[in-house]
């Protein structure tokens, strides 16, 4: 799925344009267990209510693509056969109607969460009456290319308030408000099967984790029955890893922030574009960068085979979660240095009298502690 997909979906979680007549979940205590069952009508809840079960929906389908909502694929075998598969359809043919299906569901789901305390498991059905999309972009309401049927799961935490002073309009006075139960926004959720093109693609799901360090790894191998994908941080830090291991000396501060710059281009240049598809890139681009910034042909070798055994051989990376493209940051046990992510080549690396030092060009506008400073010419 691309962003313009998932915006297109979101922007239906609102109580004047959902079609979502009900809701159904179940309440886990801290033990994993199950200790009530709801089914609920949104138009009984009134608006307000319905709205703020809708956002808790929609907060699933909210964040970055390829960090917080992650693809998850099936095989064929799964679609034609799977316990997992045919579980969630099941579900989304039922219209969450089928209740040993979704005493099922709710199992496999309490049990594989490692969430802290208490949480709410949250299913919704809806049916979308996609509408015709011409070339041009312009939409057509009265021409439908499909119904797109699909389930949104939310997993939310319930957390209890703390006694607090509070005003009572009603007495008009200050008095203590009592300790409470509030639905916290989703820990993570599913959408199945995916919007792909605009239409259905039972061979995928949308996976949501708020956490992007947290796999979720019990959670998607109980629902969907493959392994979690690496989470957007570890991405990262395994990327990092490589880097240093791999060009061991040749690791300058050169080489590392002209990969980053290459990618921030990249995604810069893509954003530019309004391209659809995710920009992705694979260990053996960003060999090339290596090669073109003098690295040994053998240390790129060992950076991209490594990079297949990390993430998986010509696997395509978001480069997002490769590099921050909001920062560029240099660190040393005693001193943190940020940078302007475009303003790296005012910072180079120097060894002076045998010492090693980083040095930044600062030509005017200089504080320390939000104090202007000068700094003097040293004759």
């Amino acid at each position: 799925m691309n962003e313009k997909e998932i915006s297109e979906l979101r922007r239906r979680f609102r109580a004047d344009k959902s079609n979502i007549a009900r809701v159904c979940g179940c309440c886990v205590n801290e033990k994993r267990e199950i200790i009530s069952r709801f089914d609920q009508s949104l138009a009984l809840m009134g608006q307000e209510d319905a709205g703020r079960v809708l956002g808790l929906l929609r907060k699933s389908l909210s964040g970055t693509l390829d960090r917080n909502l992650v693809d998850i694929p099936f095989e064929t075998s799964q679609v034609a056969g799977g316990e997992e598969h045919g579980l969630l359809m099941t579900l989304r043919s039922s219209q969450l109607r089928d209740e040993q299906a979704l005493d099922t569901f709710f199992q496999r789901a309490a049990q594989s969460l490692e969430l802290e305390g208490n949480y709410l498991i949250l299913l919704a059905f809806d049916a979308y009456d996609v509408p015709y999309r011409s070339r041009d972009g312009l939409k057509q309401e009265d021409a439908s290319e499909e119904v797109f049927s699909y389930i949104v799961c939310s997993v939310c935490p319930v957390k209890l308030t703390r006694e607090t002073l509070g005003f009572s309009a009603d007495e008009n006075r200050l008095c203590t408000l009592a300790a409470d139960w509030v639905v916290a926004a989703p820990e993570t959720g599913f959408l199945f099967p995916a919007f792909d093109g605009r239409s259905t693609n039972l061979y995928n799901a949308l996976l949501y984790t708020k956490d992007t360090a947290r796999s979720q790894e019990g959670f998607v191998k109980a629902v969907f029955g493959t392994p979690a994908p690496m989470p957007a941080q570890e991405q990262m830090e395994t990327f990092h890893t490589i880097l240093a291991d791999t060009l061991s000396d040749a690791c300058s501060y050169e080489v590392v922030h002209a990969v980053h710059d290459q990618l921030r281009g990249l995604m810069e240049e893509h954003k530019a574009a309004h391209v659809e598809e995710p920009l992705t890139v694979t260990g053996q681009s960003v060999g090339q960068v290596l090669s073109a910034c003098g690295v040994e042909p053998q240390q790129v070798e060992a950076f991209e085979r490594q990079c297949d055994a990390a993430y998986g051989t010509g696997a395509d990376l978001s480069p997002r979660n490769l590099v921050d493209p909001k920062q560029l940051e240099l660190r040393t046990p005693d001193v943190t240095i940020r940078v302007s992510p475009d303003r790296g080549d005012l910072v180079e690396t120097r060894i002076i009298n045998g010492a090693r030092y980083i040095l930044i060009r600062a030509e005017e506008g200089v504080e320390v502690n939000g104090v202007q400073v000068r700094i003097r010419d040293e004759q």
